[in-house]
């Protein structure tokens, strides 16, 4: 049986991960590691054939390199994104990587309609305000969701599961972004436009795309200056969707009038970690967290039970479908540019 490095481990990865993968494979062939991993933790890995990692574990061509060198063959990967993996280095290695493609679609999309709820009816100072005995409702007025334009960038599961809640808003109009538009959201009323459209049109913008080099830093500067002004961005997709320096900048403009984020570009040296008694080095997520009119929680959109036991049963898959020498879908194979 391989052994297996379990790389950024959590109390939660106890509940469901720890018993299936021990079910198969044994107590003493896992190695339960609560750091990311990175060069510098890589070696933790030693003596074993497979990693497990989340996403905010570093897997760039250095540690690929070096996994190889150790006799590391699998990565298994807790998530869906697999933008922090050198996937050519992988390939030219010869490490199998193997994905988790969905584990739970309704626990992001209803995080993400959680957070405009909070952001647009003002619930995490009214929260604050009455917890201390102040019953004062004064600045605390909000807007309704229903007439506004809403805009779902990308219309996979979550954007359109997303979308699908936020329609029972009955919103005035429900415009999404998406290379492949989805015959499913056309019959909900979407209206499929441009990316330049969206950003334009809407009162309301959700992100729901991959980080990849063509979706890096799409909420920029200059898409930024061409949006409504109030407008209010959710993000619970991937924190390099958004530029934190313009999106700081658009806020002290008043040009956004909210935003609600479940991850933040540079979150690798804070999520996941208690804080709490440390001066943050990132200055810029220092002051967003100030603002009022923005909520920031750390990455936690994926964590329900139903998504925790689907991870760990769908990464047990993967590694019987690895051992018995199975190609499936949930393979990710690195695909070269043209």
């Amino acid at each position: 049986m391989p052994k297996i490095a379990i790389f950024s481990f959590a109390h939660y990865d106890g509940q469901c991960l720890v018993p299936a993968l021990t079910a198969h494979l044994g107590a003493d062939n896992l190695k339960c590691l609560p750091v990311r991993l990175s060069e510098e933790t890589a070696e933790l890995a030693s003596g074993c054939e497979v990693v497990c990692l989340f996403v905010n574990d570093i897997a760039d061509e250095r540690v690929v390199n070096y996994l190889a060198d150790i006799g590391v063959k699998l990565i298994l990967l807790r998530s869906t994104g697999f933008n922090h993996v050198d996937l050519e280095c992988a390939a030219k290695r010869g490490l199998d990587v193997r994905r988790v493609p969905v584990y739970s679609p309704y626990a992001v999309a209803e995080m993400a309609v959680g957070l405009l709820l909070s952001l647009v009816r003002k619930i995490h100072k009214a929260y604050n305000r009455v917890r201390e005995h102040n019953f004062n409702i004064e600045n605390l007025q909000g807007f309704d969701i229903h007439g506004k334009t809403i805009g779902i960038l990308g219309t996979g599961n979550i954007g359109r599961i997303t979308a699908k809640i936020l329609n029972g808003f009955s919103p005035g109009r429900l415009l999404g972004f998406d290379p492949y538009p989805s015959d499913e959201m056309k019959a909900l009323g979407m209206e499929y436009v441009s990316k330049e459209t969206l950003l334009a049109e809407s009162d309301i913008i959700s992100l729901h795309v991959p980080l990849m080099p063509e979706t890096y830093h799409i909420i920029g500067k200059e898409s930024i200056q061409t949006m409504k002004k109030g407008v209010v961005i959710i993000n619970v997709s991937r924190g390099g969707l958004i530029d934190a320096e313009a999106l700081e900048e658009g806020l002290r403009e008043r040009k956004i009038g909210g935003v609600g984020m479940d991850v933040y570009e540079n979150e690798q040296s804070f999520f996941f970690k208690d804080c709490s008694d440390q001066i943050l080095s990132d200055q810029i997520l220092t002051r967003l967290l100030t603002f009022p009119n923005v909520i920031i929680t750390a990455h936690q959109a994926f964590l329900t039970t139903e998504a925790l036991q689907t991870i760990a049963d769908t990464t047990l898959q993967n590694l019987k479908d690895y051992e018995a020498g199975m190609q499936t879908s949930n393979v990710v194979e690195y695909v070269k540019k043209m």
